[in-house]
């Protein structure tokens, strides 16, 4: 596993008061009476993950509901790492906090590793780490929209390359086209945005600027508003230097003081040698200072000129750009559409054949994408397949169907940001009935088997460690709720999964069991998250199997739904 949820925080939330609870790799069960507090827990995880936020989970009488996560990870290789990388957030010792705080007054605040940050890039970290199957998930998975998305994850390594250079040549094509339509239609507005343009050029062509005058216009602008300041310290820093007792004499005294002993030692000798040196470039500089002081002259004529000017420039910053450099640029591409407009009959033809063009290269990418996924689509509908027949729908069949869409006139296959394809999950439960799409299943029991299945295939490909299973079995018994339970520990092996579940079969499967329980103190309701021994995973589960009071056949039943699970999972190599 790339990374897993350590520890889950909250606090003030809904029911909860405060709670704590850490989790380790494998199957973490989580059950309880109805009511406890189950599915508050994944909201807050949902929540953390980016999900919509409400003031109702705020716990009445407190002001902010507070909830974190603690990722750790053990590689630094994967999406995570450019997505901080491009928030500007630090990842240190490979872990991950998310923080999320809601407050009575309906804000939001989310920070990721203790920095700040939008509810939009809270949920692309989010959807990175944590994968929530729940009744909405179920919606999402049933959403034919998504299906393409789907499938195009299912062969990522192929398809995302593909996909990537269809996606520059759509993009091109995209600008084209609004290139030609705003070229081709509406001549009112065409004559318009000619006016517009040809002000615009009279008006940056008659300042005459010049590359970069904004800058030195700024400088000679500081000199001559600083003249007196400037003229001072030139003529103090040259009356320091020049005159009786003053530093150039003083060094002359030191040059020849060293020279009437530099026979007799080299350092002496040498040092000599760099103070002459010292005293002709300080006298070099002094004439020089001088000199430049000479050319100085008080000009107020001048600074009105340049204040003049500056203004005028300035005037046209907040029109066209935010140097001279950038104006000059913008007058260029005024130019250029100028004679594009002008010459639009040619332009029009032009863009045209450039049209014709990137559509057949586009057109050839697409058919590239088209024939991958539908390899795709051939090997997921085996996977699929297995699945199901692993969940005892061995009669079910799936099929994954593609439709393309023409435009009105001709041939041509209409691209979109997808290729020419629209993508649709079906599936028919028994023998003879025609494939349907998945929405139309009406079994509840069938529902959860196929979405389990389907999260089964996805949840290899999506990249997500913390798969989050929320009564997924629910509409189930017997021999399918044992199937489900097996198929959940599969998934386990690769991800970390946390599931509540109501089936005593997926509860003993688990590798950690976790108990929600909800009390009352001081007229409150608070939840609390307690990890089972094994006796008392024994318990509970007999709980589960009667619903009632705990009964002797009933722990021996448990007993041996634990030692089934036992068996299975070395059966799949999971100690």
């Amino acid at each position: 596993m790339s990374y897993v949820l350590t520890e889950l925080s909250i606090q003030d939330f809904a029911i909860i008061n405060k709670i704590s609870v850490t989790f380790d790799e494998g199957l973490t069960v989580l059950t309880g009476e109805t009511g406890a507090g189950k599915s508050i827990i994944i909201d807050a995880v949902q929540l953390l993950a980016g999900g919509r936020g409400s003031v109702e989970y705020v716990r009445h009488g407190t002001k902010k509901a507070e909830i974190e996560g603690l990722f750790t990870l053990d590689s630094n290789k994967h999406q995570l790492y450019e997505t901080a990388k491009l928030y500007g957030i630090d990842i240190q010792d490979e872990m991950v906090v998310l923080h999320r705080t809601i407050t009575s007054g309906g804000k939001s605040i989310c920070r990721v590793n203790g920095k700040l940050v939008t509810l939009a890039i809270l949920k692309e970290f989010g959807k990175l780490l944590i994968d929530v199957h729940s009744q909405h998930e179920t919606q999402s998975l049933l959403n034919a929209d998504n299906h393409i998305r789907l499938l195009d994850l299912y062969n990522e390594k192929q398809i995302a390359k593909a996909k990537k250079e269809y996606l520059s040549l759509f993009h091109k094509l995209s600008g084209l086209r609004k290139r030609y339509k705003e070229l081709s239609e509406n001549e009112q507005e065409i004559s318009q945005r000619l006016d517009l343009l040809k002000f615009q050029k009279n008006e940056i062509e008659q300042a005459n600027l010049v590359p970069d005058e904004d800058e030195k216009l700024e400088d000679e602008r500081s000199r001559l508003s600083n003249f007196e300041q400037i003229y001072s310290g030139l003529q103090d820093a040259y009356n320091a230097l020049y005159g009786e007792q003053k530093g150039l004499e003083w060094l002359n005294t030191a040059s020849q003081a060293l020279q009437r002993s530099q026979e007799h030692d080299t350092f002496i000798a040498e040092k000599a040698e760099e103070m002459s040196n010292h005293y002709f470039l300080v006298e070099e500089l002094m004439y020089e200072i001088r000199n430049y002081t000479d050319t100085l002259e008080y000009e107020p004529e001048r600074l009105n000129e340049v204040e003049s000017r500056l203004n005028e420039i300035n005037r046209l910053k907040k029109k066209y750009g935010s140097t001279v450099n950038e104006i000059i640029e913008y007058l260029g591409r005024i130019e250029e559409e100028l004679e594009e407009i002008t010459n639009k009959d040619s332009h029009i033809s032009k863009l045209e054949k450039q049209i014709d063009g990137v559509y057949h290269d586009a057109y050839l990418e697409a058919k590239q994408l088209h024939d991958l996924r539908k390899e795709a689509a051939d090997s997921l509908t085996k996977d699929i397949q297995k699945e199901l027949k692993d969940l005892y729908l061995e009669k079910s069949s799936f099929s994954v169907s593609f439709n393309t869409q023409l435009k009105s006139g001709n041939e041509q296959y209409e691209l979109n940001k997808n290729g020419f394809d629209q993508v649709y999950f079906q599936i028919s439960t028994n023998p003879g009935e025609p494939l349907k799409p998945l929405h139309k299943v009406a079994s509840g029991g069938e529902m959860s088997r196929i979405m389990l299945a389907l999260k089964r295939i996805f949840a290899q490909h999506q990249g997500v460690t913390s798969v989050i299973f929320d009564e997924v079995d629910s509409g189930v018994s017997g021999r399918v709720a044992q199937a489900i339970a097996e198929k959940i520990q599969q998934v386990s092996i690769q991800s970390q999964v946390l599931c509540i579940t109501h089936l005593p079969q997926v509860a003993a499967m688990s590798d950690t069991h976790k108990l929600i329980e909800k009390h009352e103190e001081t007229n409150r309701t608070s939840t609390s998250v307690n990890e089972l021994s094994k006796n008392e995973k024994i318990n509970e589960l007999s709980r589960m199997i009667t619903g009632a009071h705990l009964t002797a056949s009933a722990q021996t039943h448990a007993k041996e739904l634990l030692d089934s699970a036992s068996n299975y999972k070395e059966q799949m190599g999971k100690p």
